[in-house]
């Protein structure tokens, strides 16, 4: 056994924080600081610290399993799970055609594996019903910055600008509790005289640093930066020169924000005008200023809309495009950047190439040695995917997603699931969706594989193996390998990641995403590269392209090179409180779990910080329902219902509730929330639905 430190990158979120990794006696490892990483310069958060917890024997799956005659998942050898995966895969699509098959990834995947999912599900299977999870994630904030610079990279400069800059406001995020090691920036820019402005619901750890907290009524932020933006016109601080010499479509955007006066805005809210302007004059005064967006704003059906907004306040008074100015998204998942550039999302090819280009799709299909009519067009986007199931799609192969838990209106996605042909899962853990599966595949963890994630700052990383996984434990690139010679195309999967790497550098080289000049020696030796880095024909070294920490500096990545206003104006939310359904409720996370818990849920620590859900409730409507600190609350939706005790605190507004969606069960928050989708980026509204609260039973343990 090699007792030597291994340097890799945590499995859990989009920073991506450097980490040492050693192994210890019985199959386990150690996680120490790693204090050369710039992100997290050693800091880490209590997921990353007991990362290595979900490797220990006993936890984690080993065997394939199948389902029995009797109803019951039992062991198998891996031919017998693959030929049983690959013969129904193969039987649907000749009794029911390609697009009965669906694929559903996941934004934790590498870089390496999304590629190859995503090329797997249209060269192998025919079909084009692939999408991923990151679809619930970030999908809001990429179209409308595709919309507005032409090209979507979740922050267009790295985290280190924050402490330069003169002030942030952090839209809808938690970081506080949803990246922790992220919080010293913010920190560090008000210890520097810079101010951060918090919009969020509820007084978070994270709005309890900040120097203003607004606190607007779920699914109005639209119109709250709509009422900036009336003001930033209405106080004369438009950047006229700016506008005219780097954008277009002012006039309509103007003429759209000048609809929502400072007190229509306020009634719309709840945030009032005093407090309007001063975020204004806060965010105006320095040079220099960003707004950061998260989940709050972006998991709306208005969210391409919303972050529109926000953006157009950034262009008015010309903070974007310029040193420590700019628009960013804080992307989630541990690879959610690369999970959406590289072709497992429904309407692309890798390199963020679009699926419906026909140079695009040239380029790709040459590299793949396939007919480019042969590849199918866009297909459905994750929520519509998983609504398919049991009619149009009749097989499912799901890679490194738990939707069972982390889908809106999931109890119907349950059903759905339940009502397949067929369902096949690969996954480290037997979770809520490898559950149902007919065939679960065991498969590598992050510390037993190499391979390259994509940060939230667009830093191409290399994670690299530092343990041997268990004996039974496969690959998922091996695993697509298998399938792919089992199902008649025995090359193009190898199931080395480096080889992989190699062909996805080709596949991308000239798209938006290109990161042909990025190879993993060049990663290990420095650490991460920006992308886009294209390759320069021979170069190396001091040759080679450096990569792009910043982007647009000298141009938008638009035919014209000018950044787009978004005319938008504000709508109601999907679903609005009524005599039946009151209250307003808004989902999110805490510090303890991650995303849909699989893994996390089994870690003693994290479970001893955060063993639950709950209701989150101020106390006038604590005081209304008779509840107290711990009663089950019963929450109710149009979709469902869900029992958690309350948690009663002045942090939240008295019209709002919040549950955190990490569990499973009678306390699933997804269970309430509503699929309704963004018309442009297809996100569903996690973050607003109606709901009535009431008292409940006791609550199961």
């Amino acid at each position: 056994m090699q007792n030597t430190a291994t340097p890799t990158h945590c499995p859990y979120c989009a920073l991506q924080c450097g980490m040492n990794l050693t192994p210890t006696a019985g199959g386990g490892a150690e996680v120490t600081e790693r204090a050369d990483f710039p992100v997290n310069r050693g800091a880490l958060c209590g997921k990353g610290r007991t990362a290595a917890a979900v490797l220990a024997p006993g936890v984690r799956l080993t065997s394939p399993l199948v389902r029995s005659g009797a109803g019951e998942l039992v062991p198998a050898s891996w031919d017998e799970a693959l030929d049983r995966i690959a013969g129904n895969l193969a039987r649907t699509r000749e009794e029911h055609g390609a697009d009965a098959l669906g694929v559903f990834g996941g934004g934790g995947l590498t870089n390496e594996k999304a590629y190859a999912l995503g090329k797997f599900a249209r060269v192998v299977l025919g079909t084009s019903q692939i999408d991923y999870n990151g679809r619930f994630c970030m999908s809001s904030a990429a179209a409308a910055g595709t919309k507005a610079f032409g090209l979507d990279r979740g922050l267009p400069f790295p985290l280190e600008d924050i402490p330069r800059t003169g002030c942030v406001i952090l839209v809808g995020s938690n970081p506080a509790e949803t990246m922790p090691p992220a919080l010293r920036y913010f920190h560090e820019l008000r210890e520097n005289g810079g101010t951060l402005i918090v919009v969020d619901p509820r007084r978070t750890r994270t709005a309890e640093q900040a120097d203003l907290h607004l606190a607007p009524r779920p699914g109005t932020d639209l119109a709250l930066a709509l009422g900036m933006l009336h003001l930033v016109v209405a106080e004369g601080r438009v950047d006229g020169a700016y506008v005219e010499e780097r954008t277009s479509g002012w006039e309509e955007a103007r003429a759209a924000a000048m609809a929502h006066w400072p007190e229509y805005v306020e009634r719309i809210t709840g945030v009032s005008v005093p407090e309007l302007r001063e975020a204004v004059r806060l965010f105006c005064a320095p040079r220099a200023a960003m707004v950061l967006t998260a989940r709050g704003p972006e998991q709306q059906a208005k969210g391409t809309d919303t972050v529109g907004a926000w953006i157009n306040l950034c262009l008015a008074t010309g903070r974007a495009g310029r040193p420590l100015s700019g628009y960013g998204c804080l992307t989630g998942q541990g690879n959610g950047q690369g999970g959406r550039e590289h072709g497992q999302k429904a309407d692309q090819l890798p390199g963020y190439r679009k699926l419906t280009d026909p140079a695009a799709r040239r380029h790709v299909a040459g590299v793949w040695g396939v007919d480019p009519d042969a590849l199918p067009g866009p297909g459905r986007s994750a929520y519509e995917l998983l609504d398919a199931l049991g009619t149009e799609i009749r097989s499912l192969l799901v890679m490194g997603s738990n939707p069972v838990v982390s889908a809106p209106r999931a109890a119907h996605v349950e059903g759905r699931l339940r009502s397949l042909g067929f369902l096949a899962v690969c996954d480290v853990v037997l979770s809520e969706t490898a559950a149902l599966a007919d065939v679960v595949l065991p498969v590598t963890q992050w510390a037993e594989e190499t391979g390259t994630t994509t940060s939230l700052e667009g830093r191409v990383l290399l994670r690299r193996r530092a343990l041997t996984p268990p004996d039974g434990v496969r690959g998922d690139l091996e695993v697509l390998r298998d399938l792919a010679g089992r199902l008649g195309v025995d090359r193009g999967f190898p199931a080395d990641p480096e080889e992989v790497f190699e062909e996805l550098r080709r596949a991308s080289a000239g798209g938006p995403a290109d990161y042909s000049g990025i190879s993993y020696r060049r990663l290990a030796r420095e650490g991460g590269v920006f992308w886009p880095c294209p390759a320069r024909d021979g170069a190396a070294g001091a040759d080679a392209h450096p990569g792009t920490p910043r982007l647009f500096l000298d141009r938008f990545a638009t035919d014209d090179g000018r950044a787009r206003f978004a005319p938008v104006t504000h709508r109601p939310s999907a679903e609005e409180p009524d005599d039946e359904y009151p209250v307003l409720l808004t989902t999110g996370r805490v510090v303890a779990q991650y995303q849909s818990g699989a893994q996390t849920r089994r870690v003693a620590e994290l479970n001893a910080a955060a063993p639950g859900p709950f209701v989150e409730l101020h106390p006038r409507l604590a005081a209304r329902l008779g509840a107290a600190e711990g009663d089950p609350l019963a929450v109710v939706s149009r979709r469902g219902r869900a029992v958690a005790p309350a948690r009663i605190t002045t942090a939240i507004r008295p019209d709002t509730v919040f549950m955190p969606f990490h569990w499973p069960g009678e306390g699933r928050a997804n269970t309430l929330t509503n699929p309704a989708l963004d018309p442009t980026s297809r996100m569903p509204e996690f973050k607003v639905c109606a709901v009535r609260v009431e008292a409940a039973g006791p609550v199961e343990p």
